[in-house]
């Protein structure tokens, strides 16, 4: 794993062995195993007859309970897929539209790309077909209005929920860049043939019209102030965490926690480089505003889905330990590890005492911290 090539590398010049390091996260990393099959146990309590998680409507909470499962450390992955999860990707494989979309009541990018994520999870070869329709829909909804144009868009080279009427953002943005990024293997060896793919060099112009970086933003309320630099907000002219006056009598539309971890995760997939300013400043804003307790810019409201871009992100990204404003550096891994673990209810499920954004669902939240909790697992370092 790449990962833990570069951590050992890191570790030999700091002077410690990987044998101690793994051995200083060993209890961490039996307590997050027990954890997640706790977590996966209660899941699969909350399957219904059919297959399917909690809101038929929206395959998303299937297809994010069904990822939790697939990944899940204790399953034998050798080994035939469990019948709840056999039953649960034959739910959501039956869900699936002309257009390739995998969706019921709208939202089809964010019911698609969550679908094809856990598609690629199960790791099963019949589903390629499947896989290859679903990208060819997250692919056609990219933006693309007026790129041709002096005044182009500035929604162009985005993801919406599903319908250009409206608008694109970054949540739904991550996730498409996300799951075609995971599933570019299935179609590598052209065994389906020429594939179209996202216009990247858009894609990454989009997620720059995000950020708080007025070097590489055209957008007027772009700001280099203290406070948002490099951070990322929801789309090009919208934030869900406020506006503020600055000194110099400008309106900064401020960054939070979410959506720039999110936006780390989709320059890293786009292939931007690690010495991009866009990419060096989305780092600093992380360190600067490094905390558990929140989601920094919006206090309670998506934390659970904060923790997910987060571990998400910081795989993705090699970061073993975040550098933090004070010069010193946070063992994020065995933060967040510990922090998830505590808030774990008895029954094994999790829940957002806030409910914004469906997190008063313990099926969703407990999904995405399975999902949290998974990754730091696969990130620690082996024996």
């Amino acid at each position: 794993m790449k990962f833990l090539t570069t951590f050992i590398i890191l570790g030999s010049s700091l002077g410690f062995s990987s044998a101690a390091t793994a051995g200083r996260y060993e209890s961490l990393k039996q307590e997050i195993r027990q954890s997640i099959s706790r977590g996966n146990s209660w899941l699969k309590t909350q399957q219904k007859s059919d297959g399917n998680w909690d809101d038929d409507g929206l395959p998303a909470f299937t297809a994010l309970a069904l990822t939790a499962l697939a990944r899940d450390p204790n399953l034998d992955h050798k080994a035939a897929l469990p019948q709840p999860l056999e039953k649960g990707f034959s739910w959501l494989l039956a869900q699936q539209k002309e257009d390739g979309g995998i969706y019921n009541r709208g939202l089809s990018v964010y019911n698609t790309a969550t679908s094809v994520t856990a598609l690629v999870a199960a790791g099963r070869p019949t589903d390629g077909p499947a896989i290859v329709k679903a990208r060819k829909h997250l692919i056609t909804n990219q933006w693309d209005i007026d790129q041709k144009k002096e005044n182009d868009n500035p929604n162009d080279g985005g993801v919406g929920y599903g319908s250009h009427n409206d608008r694109a953002d970054m949540s739904n943005t991550y996730l498409a860049i996300e799951a075609l990024a995971l599933s570019k293997k299935v179609i590598e060896d052209g065994k389906f043939g020429e594939q179209p793919d996202l216009d990247w060099n858009a894609a990454v112009t989009f997620l720059s019209r995000c950020q708080n970086l007025e070097e590489t933003n055209d957008r007027e309320w772009a700001s280099n102030d203290p406070k948002n630099k490099g951070g990322f907000i929801y789309g090009p002219n919208e934030t869900k965490a406020g506006e503020e006056k600055l000194p110099n009598g400008r309106t900064a539309l401020r960054s939070y926690g979410s959506m720039s971890y999110a936006g780390l995760l989709s320059f890293i997939y786009a292939k931007v480089s690690a010495n991009d300013p866009r990419v060096v400043a989305v780092k600093e804003w992380l360190g600067r505003n490094y905390t558990l307790t929140e989601n920094p810019g919006l206090g309670a409201q998506g934390i659970y889905y904060y923790y997910q871009t987060m571990s998400k992100a910081l795989v993705a990204a090699n970061i073993d330990q975040l550098k933090l404003e004070n010069g010193t550096e946070a063992d994020w891994r065995k933060d967040l590890g510990e922090k998830i673990l505590s808030t774990q209810r008895e029954n094994g499920s999790w829940i957002n005492d806030n409910g914004r954004w469906m997190e008063s669902n313990p099926i969703l939240v407990t999904a995405y911290t399975v999902m949290s909790l998974e990754q730091i697992y696969d990130s620690l370092p082996e024996k």
